[in-house]
C-alpha cells in the first residue's frame, strides 16, 4: 500500500485542481488581453499570457478539467462495456464469443485518425464526439484482455468448484472470475486513460477534438506551436503537465494492480516448521468392513472429430471404510478421468455411458446434479494435485475453507470461521489465526496442500479422493502430507482413494492397489500380494522400473497408446515381451485369479507359474 502514496497524491492533486477549477480565484480562461499577449509572468498571471493574452495558469487548470474529463469518461465507458463483453465471450463461448470478441476485429480495421475524421464529419467536433470516438477505439483492448484472462481462469479448479456448488453464471463471473481478472483490466485502464489524454491532445491539436476557445492541453500546444520562437514557455507548460499526468497515472494503476491482486502484493514470508500434529478436531468414526464406494464397469466416452473415444472402459474397484486403495499407472491410463467421473466433474464433452458407482446406498453416476452437489465437498471430497490452481488466489485461505463449511452446514460465518481455524490447527498448520488471513501465494506448496486437505475434511467426508496430492512437493513435505493423511484416516475412519505414479507411496499408505493401463484395470489386489507376486506383465514392468539399491531400473519400451488408437485385444500387447498372437485377437475380460485378486491377461497362469522343462 505504500506504493500508492506518491502516485496517488500526484493524481489526486491533479484531479482536485481540475474539479476545483470553478472555485479557485482564477482569471476567465477565455478572456483575452491583447495588450499583454505573449507576456511573461505578471501579477495575477504567474505563468504569463498566451498568443491571445489569455492567462496560461487558468487555461492549464481548466484544460485539465476538459482533457481529464474526456480521458476518464472514454476509458471508463470502454472499460465497463469491454469487460462485460469479454466476460460474456470468454465464459459462454459460441455465439457470445462471436458477438463479443470477433466483432472487435471490425473496429481494429479502422486507423484511429480516420475513424475520428469519419465521426467528426458525421457528428461535428466537440468533447462529446471525442468521448464517443475514444470509447470505441479502446473497447477492443478491454474485450481482448478480459476474454483472454477469463479463458485462463475458467479452467482452474477453484472456478470449477464454485460451478459445482451450483452458483449461477452471473455470481461466478462477478465474485470469482472478475476479481481474478481485475489486475490486467486495471492495467489496461491505466493505459487507456494515459493514451486517451495523449490522443485527446493530438486530436484537439489537429482540430478534431475540443472546439476553441474552450481550454484544452491539445489546443494550448497547437496555439503555442506558431509562437514557440518568441515564447517557448507557452509550449513547455502544457507538455510538462501532460507528461507528469501520464507518468503519475501509470504509476498509480501499477500500484492499484498490486493492491487489488494479492498475488503480486509482496514477498512470501518465511514459514515456520511443524514438528508434530496438534490435538485433533474431528471425531472418530468406527470403521466397518462394508464398502463405502463400489464401482462396477465404469465407462467414459468423449466425442472427438475422429469419432467417440473411451479413455476409461469397464473400470471396477471398491474401497471400504478406513481403507486406502491406490490407483497406479502411467499418464494417460485413465486414473484421473475415472475419479473425476465419480465426483460428477467431467467436462461437458465427456459423459458416462456405462457402469455403476455405489456410494453407500446412492448411485453416483446417474445422480441429478442438485443431489450430487449435496454430496460433493460434504460426505465425499477430493484433494487435487495442484493446490495453487485449486485455491482462489484472490481470497484468503481461511475464507475459502469457511465457505466450504457454510456450503454444507447451516452455521453462521463466525462459527464457520472458528471451525476452519480448528481444521487449520488439525492439519498441522502453525499459527492458524495468522495463516487463515494469508493468500495462497503467501504459503509454501506443502502448506497450500494442507489447506486443501483441511477444506476436504471440513464436512467430515466418508470418502476422500486424492488425485496425486504430493506429486509437486519435495520428498520431505511429501512424507509429512502422507503421515498427515494416515493419521487423519486412523482417527476418522475415512475411506481414501489415492491416485499416484509412485509405487513407493503405494507401499507406504495403501492396503490394496488397482493397476490401470490405457483406460482399463489390468490388475488389482492387496499391496502385499501384487508387489510380491505380480500377475500382469505391465505390473511387473512398473515394479522393475522402480530404482532399488544399486540395481538399474528397467524402462518400459514404447508409450501408452492414445484413446483413439487402443489395440483391439490386450492393450499392453504392443509393449509386452510375452505377447503372442492370441493376445491381440479379442478384448480381454478381468479374470479372478483368487479372492480379491483380478488380472486382465490370458497368459497370467503360465507367466506366474512357468512350467519346468523336462529333459528329453
Amino acid at each position: 500500500m505504500k506504493r500508492l502514496i506518491v502516485p496517488g497524491t500526484l493524481v489526486g492533486l491533479i484531479l482536485l485542481a481540475a474539479l476545483a477549477a470553478p472555485l479557485l480565484p482564477l482569471t476567465d480562461p477565455i478572456r483575452q488581453d491583447i495588450m499583454h499577449r505573449l507576456a511573461g509572468p505578471l501579477p495575477g498571471s504567474p505563468l504569463g499570457r498566451d498568443e491571445f493574452g489569455r492567462d496560461v495558469l487558468s487555461r492549464l487548470i481548466w484544460g485539465a478539467r476538459t482533457s481529464l474529463g474526456v480521458a476518464f469518461a472514454s476509458a471508463l465507458i470502454a472499460g465497463i462495456f469491454g469487460t462485460l463483453l469479454g466476460l460474456i465471450g470468454g465464459w459462454f463461448r459460441g455465439l457470445g464469443e462471436l458477438l463479443a470478441v470477433r466483432s472487435m476485429d471490425v473496429i481494429l480495421c479502422f486507423p484511429p485518425v480516420l475513424l475520428a475524421l469519419l465521426v467528426v464529419t458525421l457528428m461535428g467536433p466537440g468533447a462529446g464526439t471525442l468521448i464517443l470516438v475514444l470509447s470505441v477505439l479502446y473497447l477492443p483492448g478491454f474485450v481482448r484482455v478480459t476474454y483472454a484472462e477469463v479463458l485462463s481462469a475458467r479452467s482452474h479448479d477453484y472456478v470449477e468448484a464454485v460451478r459445482a456448488l451450483g452458483a449461477p453464471a452471473p455470481r461466478i463471473l462477478l465474485r470469482t472470475v472478475l476479481p481474478n481478472v481485475a489486475g490486467p483490466v486495471l492495467v489496461q485502464l491505466s493505459l487507456a486513460v494515459a493514451s486517451a489524454v495523449v490522443l485527446e491532445s493530438g486530436l484537439s491539436f489537429l482540430g478534431l477534438g475540443v472546439v476553441p476557445p474552450a481550454p484544452s492541453w491539445g489546443l494550448m500546444i497547437r496555439g503555442a506551436r506558431a509562437t514557440m520562437d518568441q515564447a517557448p514557455m507557452l509550449l513547455f507548460w502544457p507538455c510538462a503537465v501532460l507528461t507528469l499526468t501520464i507518468l503519475a497515472m501509470n504509476l498509480l494503476c501499477d500500484a492499484l494492480r498490486d493492491a487489488v491482486d494479492p498475488r503480486t502484493s509482496g514477498p512470501r514470508p518465511r514459514l515456520r516448521a511443524v514438528d508434530r500434529l496438534l490435538p485433533g478436531l474431528l471425531p472418530r468414526r468406527d470403521a466397518t468392513p462394508e464398502s463405502v464406494l463400489d464401482v462396477q464397469g465404469l465407462t467414459v466416452e468423449i466425442d472427438t472429430p475422429r469419432g467417440p473415444i473411451r479413455p476409461v472402459q469397464e473400470v471396477s474397484f471398491n474401497v471400504r471404510a478406513g481403507e486406502t486403495v491406490a490407483i497406479v499407472g502411467e499418464s494417460g491410463s485413465g486414473k484421473s478421468v475415472s475419479t473425476t467421473a465419480l465426483m460428477g466433474l467431467l467436462p461437458p464433452v465427456a459423459r458416462v455411458v456405462n457402469g455403476e458407482a455405489w456410494f453407500g446406498e446412492t448411485e453416483l453416476l446417474r445422480l441429478p446434479e442438485p443431489e450430487m452437489r449435496k454430496l460433493r465437498g460434504g460426505r465425499m471430497a477430493m484433494v487435487f494435485q495442484d493446490p495453487m490452481s485449486s485455491l482462489n488466489p484472490v481470497y484468503r485461505t481461511g475464507a475459502q475453507v469457511a465457505e466450504a463449511i457454510q456450503a454444507h452446514q447451516r452455521v453462521s460465518a463466525e462459527a464457520a470461521w472458528k471451525q476452519a481455524e480448528g481444521l487449520f490447527r488439525r492439519v498441522g498448520i502453525a499459527d492458524p489465526e495468522r495463516r487463515m488471513r494469508a493468500y495462497p501465494h503467501e504459503m509454501s506448496g506443502g502448506m497450500r496442500q494442507r489447506v486443501m486437505i483441511a477444506m476436504a475434511l471440513a464436512n467430515r467426508p466418508h470418502l476422500l479422493i486424492c488425485d496425486e496430492p504430493t506429486t509437486a512437493l519435495d520428498v520431505t513435505v511429501q512424507a509429512q502430507i502422507l503421515d498427515l493423511l494416515a493419521e487423519l484416516q486412523r482417527e476418522t475412519g475415512t475411506a481414501i482413494v489415492f491416485i499416484t505414479h509412485s509405487l513407493g507411496v503405494v507401499a507406504e499408505i495403501a492396503q490394496r492397489v488397482v493397476v490401470m493401463y490405457a483406460g482399463q484395470v489390468v490388475e488389482q489386489g492387496s499391496v502385499a500380494e501384487v508387489f510380491h507376486d505380480p500377475l500382469h506383465p505391465y505390473t511387473r514392468a512398473l515394479l522393475a522400473a522402480v530404482p532399488e539399491g544399486e540395481t538399474q531400473p528397467s524402462g518400459i519400451p514404447g508409450v501408452v497408446p492414445p484413446p483413439h488408437a487402443f489395440p483391439e485385444g490386450c492393450r499392453f500387447a504392443p509393449r509386452c515381451a510375452h505377447a503372442i498372437p492370441a493376445c491381440s485377437a479379442a478384448p480381454l475380460a478381468l479374470d479372478m485369479a483368487a479372492p480379491g485378486r483380478a488380472v486382465r491377461c490370458i497368459r497370467w497362469t503360465e507367466l506366474a507359474h512357468p512350467k519346468e522343462e523336462v529333459p528329453a
